[in-house]
């Protein structure tokens, strides 16, 4: 069995997330809490009755990212598999106040259970896939020069991405979230917290470029005579046939300007962007209905505990740390645990689709297998040496090293102390226990104090 392990905010795609992961490859043992749903999905068909008539109906859609509404049962999203709505038990009239009750009366299948509670599993794993995604960088908190989030028409990508879709909350037409008017020029900032070591993240978030060149084509194609403008620090278009397609946008009327817009300020109906131009060297001034910023993408709120819940590091930026970048692009220093997506770093889709397929292959690779090849240069304890202090335990950053008891003969009979174990499955061989141990009774194989003793007498010989 494979555990897929999900950040808890997506939490609502399973109704459920990881919240202890123990042992190692091919023997995990994973605690998983299944969320209340408050509907038996083995007896919903999913005719959606309940959710027309709900009266609950002016909440904010989190998959909409705020632009459209929904009731308080619902499903997650339009394509959401399987197609069954939840209760969303802080805004249920039902459960919070005791009243209402309407989708229990009218479900035709008797599926509404107001009873229903969390629960806690526990499930025998082989292998674990990480997908945690990503978040969108805080940028009202870091560039209250594009007016700190309270101009309604200064949007994210995503936001505008449910504008132009068919499910989106205005059915595909692009219009300003203030007014609900079609804009006549629409502006694109990149790089909002991408590339900027003063308030943002030092890395690119890679995937910018092309969406953002996608949605300027889409703003020329559903409207003609609108004006998109892009304003950029460099165009990257990396990957097979992607500056063909920013020439598409290009030839389409997109216009680039080449510089960084400094301030973003209303004047009328319309927003004013204070850039420069530097291939021109002049600073240039545009107004725009609507400005769309492509923000950088930064891991997942709580994937750093999750990483220290199942066992393995993350980068200077928090994303997960691959075991080796060209190697083993997909293993983490936890055998037995693969990467698939942004929770590594930013990626576009044909990339993560890509390793995603690759951590697949992985698990099946570890499936197909009676043993399993360990490392041979791991740590080894001589349980007469060893104290039992435990201070090597926190120290393995593999989980390795474990305290158990033992018995030993002493002059008054046997007596029962505790030792460290090395789990040689777990072990990588990094010998960061080694010096960590007060009394010598930790070695890494091969690497012994008397092997590189040896070594040394043999070369100054």
């Amino acid at each position: 069995m494979v555990a897929v392990a999900q950040h808890p905010n997506i939490e609502l795609i399973t109704y459920a997330e990881v919240t202890a992961v123990n042992g190692y490859i091919g023997n995990f043992t994973v605690t998983i809490k299944k969320k209340a749903k408050y509907v038996d999905w083995d007896v919903c068909t999913g005719c959606g009755t309940c959710e027309e008539k709900c009266p609950t109906k002016k909440l904010k859609n989190e998959f909409d990212l705020g632009l459209g509404q929904r009731t308080a049962i619902h499903k997650l999203f339009p394509q959401a598999v399987p197609g069954k709505p939840y209760i969303d038990a802080e805004n249920c009239l039902k459960l919070t106040k005791d009243k209402c009750g309407i989708c229990e009366k009218i479900c035709p299948t008797e599926a509404i259970r107001f009873n229903d509670r969390d629960e806690y599993i526990t499930e025998e794993i082989g292998a674990i896939v990480i997908a945690t995604g990503y978040d969108l960088f805080p940028w009202e908190k870091a560039y209250g020069e594009y007016g700190y989030g309270k101009y309604p028409d200064v949007i994210t990508s995503l936001q505008f991405e449910r504008l132009v879709s068919s499910g989106g909350p205005t059915g595909g037409k692009i219009k300003r979230p203030s007014d609900n008017k079609e804009p006549q020029s629409v502006a694109f900032i990149k790089c909002v917290g991408s590339r900027d070591d003063a308030k943002g993240k030092s890395y690119c978030s890679r995937a910018c470029c092309m969406y953002t060149a996608k949605h300027a084509f889409q703003v020329k194609e559903k409207m003609p005579d609108s004006e998109a403008y892009v304003f950029y620090m460099d165009v990257r278009t990396a990957g097979k046939n992607y500056e063909e397609f920013y020439q598409r946008s290009v030839n389409a009327g997109a216009r680039y300007i080449r510089g960084r817009v400094s301030k973003i300020y209303p004047r009328g109906d319309k927003l004013v962007l204070k850039s420069e131009d530097t291939l021109l060297g002049r600073p240039i001034e545009v107004e725009a209905d609507l400005v769309v910023l492509a923000t950088a993408m930064v891991p997942s709120e709580g994937a750093e505990e999750l990483a220290k819940t199942i066992g393995f590091s993350t980068d200077k930026d928090g994303f997960y740390q691959e075991a080796h970048p060209k190697l083993q692009p997909v293993d983490t220093f936890a055998a037995g645990v693969y990467l698939a997506g942004c929770c590594q770093g930013p990626k576009d889709i044909p990339d993560t689709v890509a390793q995603a397929s690759a951590a697949a292959v992985k698990v099946c690779g570890v499936f197909s297998k009676a043993e399993l090849p360990t490392e041979p240069m791991v740590s080894e304890v001589n349980t007469e040496k060893c104290s039992g202090c435990g201070f090597c335990v926190p120290i393995c950053p593999y989980k390795a090293i474990s305290l158990e008891e033992i018995q030993e003969r002493g002059h008054h009979g046997t007596i029962t102390r505790k030792a460290a174990r090395i789990n040689s499955s777990l072990c990588q061989g990094c010998g960061a226990c080694v010096p960590a141990c007060r009394t010598q009774a930790l070695n890494l194989k091969g690497y012994t104090d008397e092997q590189l003793v040896a070594e040394v007498d043999a070369l100054c010989l």
